[in-house]
Formats: structure tokens, C-alpha cells, sequence
């Protein structure tokens, strides 16, 4: 059981790290910035798009946490179960 538990745990933490990765990757070229004229419009559409992609990255990026950290609680209260039946 505790191999399974670990084993979840593993694949949901990598997870995490990949989206994270990904959305590092994704918002590299993205800048605070404010286009005040319509000569940069290409670079204030590039902006545009970069901002759209990590909008939609955001629900995957929380929702892989939060199972990982989820499943983090589930591997600590089966430890403390565990350690509950062993001194009984």
C-alpha cells in the first residue's frame, strides 16, 4: 500500500514540476509593459498571446498542486495511522 501511496505521490510531484516548467518557459518572453502607439502593435500582440497561453496554463498548474499537495496529506495520515496501530 505505502509503495502505491509513494508511487502517486511521485507522479503528481513531477507533474507539478513539469507545468511549472512549462509555464517558466512559456512566460520567459513576457513583459510588463504598456504600448502606447500602433507602430508596436505586433509586439503588443505577441504579448497578447503569451499572456493568453499562461491564463490557460493557470487551472492545470493549480489543480496538479493541488492533488499533489492532496496527496502529500494522505501519505502523512497514513504514516501517523500506521504509527497509532504499531504502539497500540
Amino acid at each position: 500500500m505505502a509503495i502505491v501511496l509513494w508511487s502517486v505521490w511521485g507522479v503528481l510531484v513531477v507533474a507539478v514540476a513539469v507545468v511549472s516548467l512549462y509555464a517558466a518557459r512559456l512566460g520567459k518572453n513576457e513583459e510588463d509593459q504598456l504600448f502606447l502607439s500602433d507602430s508596436s502593435s505586433h509586439e503588443q500582440i505577441e504579448q497578447a498571446v503569451i499572456a493568453d497561453r499562461l491564463h490557460k496554463i493557470q487551472p492545470v498548474k493549480r489543480t496538479t498542486l493541488a492533488l499533489a499537495l492532496v496527496m502529500s496529506a494522505v501519505v502523512l495520515i497514513y504514516y501517523i495511522f500506521d504509527m497509532i496501530h504499531q504502539f497500540k
